[in-house]
């Protein structure tokens, strides 16, 4: 993606910002690669947001704040509680089972009232339903997931895997 442009052709410093076009000014545009969350257009012509997060227990933290601000950009507030619950169990599984240094969290909405929180790993095993005992400190996170969600499931990837679980507000049941 094009996300720079030189100002002038006379020493004027570049500047960060959309591609400058302009016929007959001398301004040429650039290619430089800024690292960033990206939105898409999606077949319902609603946007989606993807980020590549470290395999790491603290990137459920920014998978949530990237949540919320997927929900409040499409004015759906009321799901932010269960959407940051949902993407911490997906990205703490993915934390803990991956294959991978990375996962990659997408927020997307394949429906105007439904919103997808899928978090993709390396590891083709899927997600398992483990029994857990009331002093157990994990084993719960996909009963929670199944709980929340209106629907939950796993796309096999060459790759990997995607796990998620759907939102939908509740008038739109």
């Amino acid at each position: 993606m094009s996300v720079a442009a030189d100002r002038d052709s006379t020493g004027g410093s570049n500047e960060i910002g959309p591609p400058q076009h302009s016929a007959g000014n001398g301004l040429q545009p650039t290619t430089h690669e800024v690292p960033m969350t990206m939105t898409a257009s999606r077949p319902t012509g609603h946007p989606g947001y993807s980020e590549t997060l470290p395999r790491r227990p603290e990137s459920a933290a920014t998978a949530r704040r990237l949540v919320r601000t997927a929900l409040a950009a499409w004015g759906m507030e009321e799901l932010a509680y269960d959407g940051a619950l949902v993407v911490s169990e997906l990205v703490t599984n993915a934390v803990k089972h991956a294959r991978s240094e990375v996962i990659r969290l997408v927020v997307s909405r394949p429906g105007p009232a439904t919103v997808r929180i899928g978090v993709v790993d390396k590891s083709k095993a899927p997600p398992r339903h483990r029994p857990s005992g009331s002093e157990d400190d994990s084993g719960r996170g996909l009963v929670l997931v199944a709980g929340l969600a209106a629907a939950w499931g796993t796309d096999q990837l060459p790759w990997g895997k995607r796990v998620w679980g759907e939102l939908r507000r509740k008038d739109s049941w």
